[in-house]
Parts: C-alpha cells; sequence; structure tokens
C-alpha cells in the first residue's frame, strides 16, 4: 500500500506547530523533498554500517547507530 502525503495536510501541520510563520506557496513540498533526503542518507549510511558488520539486512541497530551522525550532518 502506497501512502501519500497530501499537501493540505502538511501544510497544516506546519502551521500548526509555527503559527506565527508565514509559508511560501510551495513550502511544503521542500518540507517534503529535505523529509525524503533526510530519510535517504539515513538509509545509506544504515546500509554501510549493516556491511561493515557483515549483515545482509538492516536492523534498527544499525539505524541507531548512525541516526546521531546524520542528525548531525543534516543540520542546517
Amino acid at each position: 500500500m502506497k501512502w501519500k502525503a497530501r499537501r493540505s495536510t502538511l501544510r497544516s501541520v506546519i502551521r500548526k506547530h509555527k503559527p506565527q510563520l508565514r509559508l511560501a506557496t510551495n513550502v511544503d513540498l521542500l518540507v517534503h523533498l529535505n523529509c525524503l533526503l533526510f530519510l535517504q542518507r539515513l538509509a545509506q549510511a544504515a546500509r554501510t554500517n549493516a556491511i561493515e558488520m557483515k549483515s545482509s539486512t538492516i536492523k534498527p541497530a544499525h539505524i541507531t547507530a548512525v541516526t546521531k551522525s546524520v542528525l548531525k550532518k543534516s543540520r542546517g
């Protein structure tokens, strides 16, 4: 099953958490893209960690091991 995030839903979540911000028209697309890029970086780092640990699959331990370093690299 594919899950699609509606643009209006994403905009309403952003407005709920930061109501004082004025949002540009395509800010929801940029937030969605940023999320996808972060998940891709996390998956690549976890895959590298899994290979280093001689594992053929990515396990939760591999993700938790690289989460902190990926978050530091993703700070803007």
